[in-house]
Parts: structure tokens; sequence; C-alpha cells
């Protein structure tokens, strides 16, 4: 008997049974408008997706990395949180609901679930999308303007994913207040950027005054050590790329690395990770070189050499993201 589909494989199935009906190159066109209008002076005063074509490309193009994103965020939460699932989520700016597909990812069942979004055609592609899971049929699609009007009811879980770019300052601060109002769970993905990462430190230092804990990436719950103008955090998500990707982007990897910046912070009791891996691991004759954000709130190099023996072997083993040492 086969076992049954995964959500990511029953995702890539529906957006690909979507394109099946949209032209390759009107395909291409909308991703490449769509980029083109995500990638300038934000924040925007109307939804970037206006029509169903625009959300079928955007959707094919993008839920598939910000799935990926996501979910590696949640496993790291997950992590530090063992033994809890949220009982509810609700998904902020959730467009078609990439997020929502991530948390049932992490933890099996169904849940209430809320997907709010001001844009009217991602919300019924979501909606569309949704079917095809089924802990995810009976999820709530709402439009909402995400900004200083936003309540949230109460819920475990909060996720905001890739949204913080589109808003104002005092837009950005308003969703982060409402989700540490409504949440016992808060998790925030941004853009492996420079100015990704600032954006979600912005939300770290709100949630952690808020009263939450720091659970994910960081192991401390002190100001980020990281300098800003000299370095930023980030990690990294492996995405299997669909025939979109590669006409938009050229190229025949079968794959590419998504890069993100993430914080996840609870008001319950939780796990860190005992330090984090912050970048890849450079793998050299005999060591390994580990760059950590430790639970003292600092960043440091250390090298592990065949002389540690099993740690040694560990090591090697070790990718960006993990924590270190990975059983403490």
């Amino acid at each position: 008997m086969n076992a049954p589909a995964t959500p990511a494989e029953t995702l890539r199935s529906a957006l690909a049974a979507l394109l099946d009906g949209l032209p390759p190159r009107q395909a291409t066109q909308a991703v490449e408008r769509l980029i083109a209008s995500y990638r300038g002076a934000t924040p925007t005063d109307a939804p970037i997706l206006r029509d169903r074509a625009d959300v079928v490309a955007y959707a094919a193009y993008r839920m598939p990395a910000t799935f990926e994103a996501v979910r590696s965020a949640l496993a790291a939460f997950a992590a530090a949180v063992p033994g809890w699932a949220p009982g509810s989520h609700a998904d902020v700016g959730g467009g078609t609901g990439a997020a929502t597909w991530a948390v049932t990812a992490t933890w099996e069942g169904a849940r209430p679930v809320t997907v709010l979004d001001w844009a009217e055609p991602a919300l019924a592609l979501g909606r569309e999308l949704a079917a095809a899971h089924p802990e995810l049929r009976r999820a709530q699609w709402r439009r909402a303007r995400i900004g200083t009007a936003l309540t949230l009811d109460p819920v475990d879980l909060v996720t905001v994913s890739y949204v913080l770019n589109e808003l104002t300052g005092p837009d950005r601060a308003a969703l982060v207040d409402a989700a540490a109002s409504a949440a016992q769970a808060v998790v925030i993905v941004e853009a492996g950027t420079p100015d990704g990462h600032a954006r979600v430190i912005e939300a770290r230092d709100r949630l952690v005054a808020a009263g939450f804990q720091v659970a994910a990436p960081c192991p401390h719950s002190a100001a980020c050590p990281v300098v800003p103008g000299q370095d930023w955090c980030h990690f990294s998500a492996r995405v299997s790329r669909s025939s979109l990707h590669r006409q938009v982007k050229g190229g025949s990897l079968a794959y590419e690395d998504e890069k993100f910046a993430y914080v996840a912070a609870t008001r319950f009791p939780a796990e860190p990770a005992s330090a984090r891996v912050v970048r890849r691991p450079q793998i050299r004759k005999g060591q390994v070189l580990l760059d950590l954000c430790e639970p003292e709130g600092l960043l440091r190099r250390t090298t592990i050499t065949k002389r540690h023996g099993d740690l040694y072997r560990t090591a090697r083993d070790t990718d960006w993201g993990d924590p270190w040492p990975p059983h403490a």
C-alpha cells in the first residue's frame, strides 16, 4: 500500500494542476511583473495580486519557497517546544496559505485555521488549493486590511510570513502587537536579506517587550548580537524548482535555496537550542568550523577537529541553522 501524500507533495500537485490552464508565456510575464512590483517601493497601498491569473502564476512560483522557509522555521520552533502542538492557528497576511500548509506539515491533525489577507483573489485561490488537503478544507479565509486597525481573536499560534516588507513602520508595529495580544506563540518569517533581518529583529524586540520568550532560532532572548550594517542573521531552505521557476529564472537545476530570516517566540516555557549554527559550516581537512550564536547572547566561531572523535563526525553532518550540539 502506498503511503499517503505529504502536505508538500499534495501542494506541489495542486499547484501544477493550476498551471495546466495558464499559458506558459502568460504565467512567465505575470511572475516577472509581480516580482518587479514586490521589489519596488514599499509599502503598497493596494493588493499587488490583482486577479486570478496573477495569483495562479505567483502562487505556483512563490508558494513552494514560502512553504519550505516557514516549515524550516516551524521545525526549529517545534524542537524547542516538544510535546506542544497548536490547537488553533491564524495566518496573518497569508495570501494563498503557504504557512497553513507548513503548519499542517509540522503538526499533524486538523485544527481551526483562519487566513487573513486583503487580496480577495489570493484568498479565493487559497481556499481552492486547501480543498486538496483534508486537514485544511475547513479553514476560514477572510478579507482584512493588515494594519493599525487589525484585531485578532485569541489563538494558539499566529504566523506572519513575507508580510512585514509590505507595511509601513506603524502598521508593522500594530501587526506584531496584535499577534502578541492574541497568541500564545508567534512565528514571523521574512526574506533573508539585511532589510528582512532588520524587520525580524524589530518584531523580535516587540515580542520580548510584550513578555514573550524567544524559542528559535536564538538560544536566548537578549539583544541580537549581530551588528546592523556589518552582517545579518538568515538561514536557507532547499526548494524543488518547478518548470515555471526554470522558465522565469533560466538554468536547469532541479532546486534552489530560499534564504530567510525568522523569529519564533512563546508565552509558555520553551527549550531553545544550546547554540545555533548561523553560517554554513566550513569543512576543512581534519576540522569543521562552526559559527554559533550562543546563550550568553554572543557570536563565536568554534573549531571541531578529529581529536573530538564522535563530535567531529557529528559536526561534519551539521547544517546551517541546526542546533549545536545537536542533542544537548
